[in-house]
């Protein structure tokens, strides 16, 4: 079996709070007739992003046509040397190397009738249990918007929340205080996620103002890449640690510094699967647990990450992939379904990913280029202040 062709097809999905963010859905033919589907998620997050499609996808079909799909080794190494890691957390490399990887797994393992789970080692579980959201708070008026968001979701089965913290402590507190006098024990607060905004002594102080509320752990509570920073939190502090991993070197300086207790490990941001596995297995050897994070994807995103999660030993912590339920629609005609607070991963006998597009949903979603369009200045300013994961 040989790869044919690629498709690359970009979608515009809007989310609830009406931002749209975009996408592109990753085709993968083969001279057999079947087809892999991938997903490049929420180029959104990307600061500034400038990609032309069509030469995103010249460089993709010259890498891969003629390529048996099973070497997904080999096609990886290629991959990264047209698109390599960097030590920056929102690099489009790792972007597009995580839609293609997932479609050549999502092909092969249909090639073999068996899921992506299987596939890459097993099933370990069934379910992995998720949080929701709650987005950074820039005024004190957000409060009362983000406490409506856990009432709706609580309903809905989600009983655990993270918050993305640091912007506004006031407000940041003041929603922990609501969230504890209004649920008690029947909500968890995960982790405040403090996205880097804060330098590791600032995090310490925010985290000792917050340590009368019941929060799981602390993540991202220093400069990018200050790993001797992270240390000095973690000796800090008495909650675990959490980072996530967007490059080889970087991991290895998180593990040589012993700067987190935690990786926070994504296909998307560490470029696909097959890396996200060997990231989760570096982790297990220095004795790390692990979570798996988001971009907030679609649904084809999230299956990957569902399986990914289904066959380590080492997810020991609630994970994120929540992205589905943030949007308007979805491109698929099977969503993943979230069940009490747990994603469930693709049942056996949906072979591959277990999800199947729907062209009619993606012809109506459907956008020209990945820029960012006409959006408004406040949603610009909407999308810097949520839209870091």
């Amino acid at each position: 079996m040989k790869i044919s062709d690629i498709r690359l097809t970009v979608v515009g999905m809007p989310r609830h709070t009406g931002f749209v963010s975009k996408h592109v859905i990753v085709e993968i033919e083969t001279d057999e007739g079947l087809t892999g589907i991938g997903e490049m998620s929420d180029f959104s997050h990307l600061p500034q992003y400038s990609l032309d499609i069509r030469d995103m996808k010249a460089v993709l079909k010259s890498i891969l046509v003629g390529q048996n799909p099973f070497d997904i080794t080999l096609i990886n190494q290629e991959l990264l040397s047209h698109f390599p890691e960097t030590m920056f957390y929102y690099e489009k490399g790792n972007f597009i190397r995580n839609g293609v990887d997932a479609a050549l797994h999502d092909l092969c393992a249909k090639a073999l009738q068996i899921s992506v789970a299987d596939f890459i080692g097993g099933r370990m579980k069934e379910k992995i249990k998720v949080c929701y959201p709650i987005f950074r708070h820039r005024f004190m008026e957000e409060v009362e918007e983000n406490l409506k968001v856990v009432r709706e979701r609580f309903r809905q089965g989600f009983d655990v929340f993270r918050l993305y913290a640091g912007k506004n402590l006031d407000a940041d507190e003041a929603f922990l205080d609501g969230v504890r006098t209004e649920f008690g024990s029947k909500v968890t607060i995960k982790s405040l996620d403090f996205s880097h905004l804060l330098d590791w002594k600032s995090a310490v102080q925010a985290t000792q103002r917050f340590s009368s509320y019941d929060v799981q752990l602390i993540e991202s509570p220093a400069v990018q890449n200050d790993f001797e920073g992270l240390r000095h939190f973690r000796m800090k502090v008495d909650h675990p640690v959490s980072e996530h991993v967007w490059s080889y070197r970087q991991q290895y300086e998180m593990i040589k510094h012993d700067s987190v207790d935690i990786f926070n490990i994504s296909p998307i941001f560490i470029g696909g699967l097959t890396n996200a596995r060997k990231a989760a297995a570096a982790a297990e050897v220095a004795g790390k647990s692990c979570l798996i994070g988001t971009t907030q994807e679609l649904s084809v995103g999230t299956a990957a990450m569902a399986h990914l999660g289904s066959s380590l030993a080492n997810l020991n912590y609630t994970s994120d992939p929540i992205g589905p339920e943030l949007y308007a629609g979805d491109i698929v005609k099977n969503p993943v379904i979230y069940e009490n607070g747990y994603l469930l991963v693709p049942g056996r006998e949906r072979h591959g990913l277990g999800v199947e597009l729907d062209w009619e949903q993606i012809e109506k979603y459907k956008a020209d280029d990945l820029s960012w369009g006409n959006v408004s200045a406040h949603q610009l300013q909407d999308r810097t202040s949520q839209a870091r994961k």
